[in-house]
């Protein structure tokens, strides 16, 4: 699928505007953002420091988040903000478990945790490999777990908040996409029953669900050989994709104290393909 550019816009990797920024509203939050390296990640890490978190950028790309890591340090310090590279395979509980406690130990008690890192394709359902499937399965869904499990402990000691990525595959069923649809209606479900247990424990869950956003990862959502461009089209809003800064103030919305109230919502971010 190919970006659709919105009337008015034309740079997609460009940050919030200034004047959405609410400053001071993460001041005195550490947050650790996995997928951080790029897109809905890269924004949401920068966005949050420029509101006064301290981030702890998580990623497989050394590279990209040590890059996002010294945007953050350089253009966020003003504004209170401050940022660590760690990297970290979320589908492995011992990386986990080490950039977990590298972030605590660099940073302080964790307060919120966005699980953005994530995967996905089309494939005709026959020709998906169980490779395939279980890469898929284990990045969104069980990367999504192990994060959630390996800072729950501090935020039922300190309270926190959660916000993780469901995606519209995670809300209705879509084509060619029967492995993503599984991860993400997975999360979608383990977001409602964290929030059900830990509500009273001062721990939020909440999850954002967007449509298409123009980010590298929607390249590798190519549509399989003779697919059904009726099929496809339900996938697409009239009005483009959201651009990364446009999901990443979702996260920056329920991770604060403005959403104290808000706990297993799920909250769609995708020009009403979900409408």
């Amino acid at each position: 699928m190919s970006p659709t550019t919105r009337v008015g816009e034309s740079d997609p990797n460009r940050g919030t505007a200034p004047e959405a920024i609410t400053p001071g509203r993460y001041a005195g939050h550490v947050a650790v953002v996995t997928g951080a390296g790029s897109g809905i990640g890269r924004a949401t890490a920068r966005r949050l420091a420029a509101e006064g978190a301290a981030v702890a950028c998580l990623d497989l790309v050394v590279d990209a988040i040590e890059a996002v890591a010294a945007e953050i340090n350089r253009e966020a310090a003003d504004a209170g903000g401050r940022a660590i590279a760690a990297r970290c395979d979320v589908t492995d509980e011992d990386a986990v478990a080490a950039a977990v406690s590298q972030a605590r130990e660099e940073l302080g008690h964790i307060t919120n945790l966005c699980n953005i890192a994530g995967i996905g394709g089309f494939s005709h359902t026959p020709e998906q490999s169980l490779a395939g499937w279980d890469k898929i399965i284990a990045v969104n869904l069980t990367g999504t777990f192990l994060m959630c499990r390996a800072v729950l402990p501090g935020m039922i000691e300190h309270g926190g908040a959660i916000v993780n990525t469901v995606s519209t595959a995670g809300m209705k069923g879509q084509p060619y996409s029967a492995a993503y649809c599984a991860s993400k209606g997975g999360v979608r479900l383990l977001t409602m029953a964290l929030a059900v247990e830990y509500m009273a424990r001062g721990v939020r869950v909440n999850g954002v669900a967007p449509g298409g956003v123009d980010t590298p990862i929607i390249h590798n959502f190519g549509p399989p050989e003779d697919a059904d461009w009726k099929l496809i089209e339900r996938l697409m809003s009239p009005i483009g994709f959201a651009y990364p800064h446009e999901v990443a103030g979702a996260f920056a919305y329920l991770g604060s104290h403005e959403a104290d109230y808000v706990t297993g919502a799920i909250l769609s971010i995708d020009g009403a393909i979900t409408t």
